[in-house]
């Protein structure tokens, strides 16, 4: 394997975007370059958090927007200390399926419209307990009614994809601001098109970002 410090890259966007598979694409290129890599999500990615992620996920929990915070964070605070700081510290790549700013989008847009004080708690929660962010966020964008109809033939809905189509357009709307404030470590990926030319999109920004031959 070639000798590489950790980098950390998370992949944001709505719900059909083709995160998956994108994931999946960098993944093997990572692997062709001999870098050593870890592959995870959020919710999730930890015994712990999976076990959180269940709950979350579950259509009959029945819970209220702060409980529902609270629940992401303590997934994500235990992912963290568990998989994801351990694979930088040992000089892995860490690929993760979403993090901090599906939380800022799913929560603080499309639960909770902009509102800055649901914002502001998220906020204070990411400094108190989430370090360090992606040092990339690859946000795969696609107009929402395509990504819900694609999301709508692969399986049963989950708690987060039953959500109405306004709230989707919210969400999508959370992410667009995240990029405008963070445009040093979010990029936009067109997700539309082929899975090769999501994927060469992606790696293209992956190397320019790293420096890759």
């Amino acid at each position: 394997m070639t000798t590489t410090i950790g980098r950390f890259i998370s992949f944001e966007g709505t719900e059909g975007v083709g995160k998956t598979t994108a994931i999946e694409g960098l993944c093997q290129r990572l692997q062709a370059a001999g870098i050593d890599y870890v592959r995870t999500r959020e919710p999730g990615g930890s015994p712990f958090a999976e076990r959180l992620r269940a709950i979350l996920l579950d259509p009959a929990t029945d819970i209220n927007d702060d409980t529902e915070l609270l629940l992401l964070f303590a997934a994500r605070a235990d992912h963290l200390q568990q998989v994801i700081l351990p694979a930088l510290q040992r000089g892995a790549w860490v690929i993760c399926d979403r993090f901090t700013d599906s939380t800022i989008a799913y929560q603080g847009y499309g639960r909770a419209d902009g509102d800055q004080r649901v914002l502001a708690k998220i906020d204070s929660l990411i400094a108190q307990f989430i370090s360090p962010l992606p040092e990339l966020t690859l946000w795969l964008d696609l107009p929402v009614l395509e990504g819900m109809a694609r999301a709508g033939k692969r399986s049963k809905a989950d708690r987060f994809e039953q959500q109405a189509t306004a709230f989707f357009t919210r969400v999508h709307h959370g992410f667009s601001m995240l990029a405008m404030q963070h445009p040093e470590r979010i990029e936009r990926i067109d997700a539309n098109g082929s899975s090769d030319e999501v994927g060469g999109r992606i790696w293209q920004t992956v190397q320019a970002r790293f420096n890759l031959g």
